[in-house]
C-alpha cells in the first residue's frame, strides 16, 4: 500500500529554516552586545586606572611646586643675606678708601706733577692740578691706568695752558682736571681680563 504525504512539507522547512536564522540573529545580537559590554568595561577600566594615576601625578606636581616654591623663597633670603653682608664688607673696606686713595696718589704723580685737590663721590675721584707738561699729565695717567693697585680707568676732562698766579715771571704750566676710579679692597686682586695674576708670568715666561 503506498502512503503519500499530503502535509505541507515544503513550508514546513521554511518556517524552520526562518526559525534557525532569526535565532542566529539573536545569537549574534547577545554576542554583540557581550563584546561591546566587555570592551568598553575593559576601557572603562583603563581609563580609570589611568585617571587614579594622572591625580596622584597632579598630587605629585602639587607638592614639587609647593618645594620648589620654598626653594625659590630661600633663594632670595640667600641672595638677600649676600647682599647684606657685602654691604657690610663694603662699608668696612671704604673706611680705609681716603687712605688708599692718598697713598696711592703720592706713590703715582710723576715728578713735575703737582696736585692742587681731588673730590671723591662714590668709587669716582675728581683730581685736578697742575704739570710742566703734557708729557707729564700722560705719565700720570700711564700710572693711574697700569700701575696702580688701587685706582683704575683714568679719565682726562681737561687740559689747558695756565700761568700761575704766584710765578713772578709768569711762567706757564698745563692744567689738567681727570677722573679716576677706586677700587674696592675685594675688587683690588682681580684682574680686568677676568685671568688670575698667578698666570702673566708663565705666559710671559712662554
Amino acid at each position: 500500500m503506498i502512503r503519500i504525504n499530503l502535509l505541507p512539507h515544503r513550508e514546513e522547512k521554511r518556517k524552520q529554516k526562518k526559525q534557525a536564522f532569526y535565532a542566529l540573529l539573536v545569537l549574534g545580537g547577545v554576542i554583540g552586545v557581550g563584546i561591546v559590554l566587555a570592551v568598553g568595561g575593559y576601557n572603562a577600566r583603563a581609563i580609570a586606572i589611568q585617571e587614579q594615576r594622572n591625580q596622584v601625578l597632579k598630587s605629585a606636581i602639587v607638592v614639587l611646586d609647593h618645594k620648589i616654591a620654598e626653594i625659590a623663597t630661600l633663594k632670595q633670603e640667600i641672595e638677600a643675606l649676600k647682599a647684606r653682608q657685602q654691604a657690610v664688607e663694603d662699608l668696612q673696606g671704604d673706611r680705609n678708601q681716603p687712605v688708599y686713595l692718598l697713598d696711592e696718589l703720592v706713590k703715582q704723580t710723576p715728578p713735575g706733577v703737582y696736585l692742587k685737590g681731588f673730590r671723591q663721590d662714590g668709587q669716582r675721584v675728581a683730581v685736578n692740578g697742575y704739570a710742566q707738561s703734557q708729557e707729564r699729565v700722560s705719565e700720570f695717567l700711564r700710572n693711574l691706568a697700569g700701575v696702580s693697585p688701587w685706582l683704575e680707568r683714568p679719565e682726562l676732562i681737561e687740559v689747558k695752558s695756565a700761568v700761575l698766579g704766584q710765578s713772578k715771571t709768569g711762567r706757564k704750566v698745563v692744567e689738567f682736571n681727570l677722573n679716576v676710579n677706586i677700587k674696592r679692597p675685594r675688587d683690588k686682586d682681580k684682574p680686568e681680563d677676568g685671568k688670575s695674576r698667578s698666570a702673566k708670568p708663565q705666559e710671559r715666561a712662554a
